[in-house]
């Protein structure tokens, strides 16, 4: 072959091979209408997506068959989508109608006047709905039992046990700006109480002068800083010194201000010994004399063999649980449930979710999962791996709790709100710095079921605009063809 018709044709190989790799894999489109494909190309050519890395994943969800697949074996950071992991495994796992019991233990005697010695202990499960906002005040109702049996005073300690999980508050890669006193990113334990968020309210008073401000429970936080009341308005920023519930306040804020702020502790257990002595005391129970620990401070840990608890509470079921980690996208019940079913474990959480893709057909090899919320910047999950989850999930016999746990489009009280509204959509967002994802389920032209992963990484437009056009891809998909502005 002639040198220059070799090199035009070695050229012509590398634009084809180029094409091909820029062009999203198009195997087995049989029955979908070349109108959406072309739909999400054109919506994928914009010119404000230039620098964004894509991942795409379309099947559908009856037989698998891939209507659309781009970097689908690629890791991407997931955001809040490594929630359906977490939870499809938590509803494999555990089971639907699954329940945390935390108990309330007594190790000691009650005298004749009314006094309690030994040991008053809170055994913990995990269960994230302890004390949780809307889950009602379990420790107001221990206390009252207690006082209604006739005591009068705690003279032994209030111990809280969370021994049921590691030590380990945080999971690997997480900012330390956000865990400081971001209220999305509080610590995690086997003893949770009021999603481990301490109540600092504060009040404004005359201009000029320092407002009020306490914390709930009181004595439990220390609160200082350099605040002041103002005649117009003000900011109030927040700062905590990591491993310490000292807060520092700083700004102002306007003189009619009345505002409560739930930032993150440091100690999940002794925030909950201190709530609950905070509960005693207000049934008129005399806690002066009571000692608060944790129970890694004490020499010799509670034996609850034979044991009977005081009382105790139960959570919900766990597809009630699930619903609120997946429509709230609450990172708290997110790895509490991860660390639940991994055996206390965040390790143990992650090699039973690899093992649950493997077991769906998919490679699990290049994953990493250093928590159960998506928090971390160390988790990388490819887009074909959650594809396979969510087939997976569609026929599993929690299919039912787990597809009716995501939002809806424009579901009032879910990261949907604001999205997809009267598109036949159940799907969870995910978002972080760079990172913005949305996968699930959506019903196609003629109710065709399809399985969607949208994953962008590494973008520099806005995080809306990415959003606009996943939502724009979710549309076409629903429709059959791209959706002017005018008609969403």
């Amino acid at each position: 072959m002639p040198r220059a018709r070799a090199l035009a044709a070695s050229l012509l190989l590398a634009v084809v091979a180029v094409l091909w790799l820029a062009t999203p894999s198009r195997a087995d489109v049989d029955g979908v209408e070349a109108e959406t494909l072309a739909a999400i190309d054109e919506i994928l050519a914009d010119p404000d997506l230039p620098t964004a890395f894509w991942g795409l994943v379309v099947r559908d969800a009856r037989d698998g068959r891939v209507v659309l697949s781009r970097n689908a074996d690629k890791n991407f950071l997931p955001a809040s989508n490594l929630k359906l992991f977490t939870t499809a495994v938590a509803l494999d796992r555990l089971g639907p109608t699954f329940r945390y019991t935390t108990r309330l233990y007594h190790f000691g005697e009650i005298r004749p006047d009314g006094t309690l010695t030994g040991d008053l202990v809170i055994r913990g499960s995990g269960d994230p709905t302890f004390g949780s906002e809307g889950q009602g005040d379990p420790l107001e109702d221990w206390a009252e039992a207690l006082a209604e049996a006739g005591v009068r005073r705690v003279e032994g300690r209030l111990i809280g046990d969370d021994d049921v999980f590691e030590d380990a508050r945080y999971g690997e890669g997480w900012d330390v700006t956000h865990i400081a006193t971001e209220s999305y990113a509080p610590a995690s334990g086997g003893l949770v109480w009021g999603d481990n968020l301490v109540n600092v309210r504060i009040a404004g008073t005359s201009p000029g002068q320092r407002p009020s401000f306490e914390s709930d429970p009181p004595g439990f936080a220390t609160v200082t800083g350099d605040v002041v009341t103002r005649s117009g308005g003000g900011r109030l920023d927040v700062e905590r010194t990591l491993g310490t519930d000292t807060f520092v306040l700083r700004g102002g804020v306007p003189s009619g201000y009345r505002g409560t702020l739930r930032v993150p502790v440091a100690n999940p257990t002794l925030f909950a010994v201190h709530a609950f002595a905070q509960a005693l005391g207000e049934a008129g129970i005399d806690v002066s004399r009571a000692e608060r620990v944790d129970v890694d401070d004490t020499d010799r840990k509670p034996r609850y063999d034979g044991a009977e608890p005081l009382r105790a509470y139960v959570s919900p079921t766990l597809d009630a649980i699930v619903e609120r980690t997946n429509r709230e996208s609450d990172n708290l019940y997110a790895e509490q449930l991860f660390r639940t079913f991994g055996g206390g474990t965040t390790e143990g959480g992650a090699d039973r979710v690899e093992a649950f893709i493997e077991a769906a057909g998919a490679d699990a090899e290049g994953l990493y999962l250093a928590d159960g919320s998506g928090l971390s910047r160390k988790d990388m999950v490819t887009p074909e791996s959650l594809a396979a989850l969510l087939r997976v999930m569609r026929t599993h016999p929690a299919g039912a709790s787990f597809r009716s746990s995501l939002p809806e489009g424009g579901g009032a009280g879910s990261t949907l709100r604001n999205r997809l509204s009267g598109v036949p959509v159940r799907a969870k967002t995910g978002s972080l710095m760079a990172v913005r994802c949305l996968a699930g389920y959506v019903d196609g032209p003629g109710g065709t079921p399809y399985v969607f992963v949208l994953m962008t990484n590494n973008y520099t437009t806005s995080g809306g605009r990415i959003a606009q056009a996943q939502d724009a891809i979710v549309r076409a998909l629903a429709t059959g063809r791209r959706v002017p502005a005018d008609e969403e």
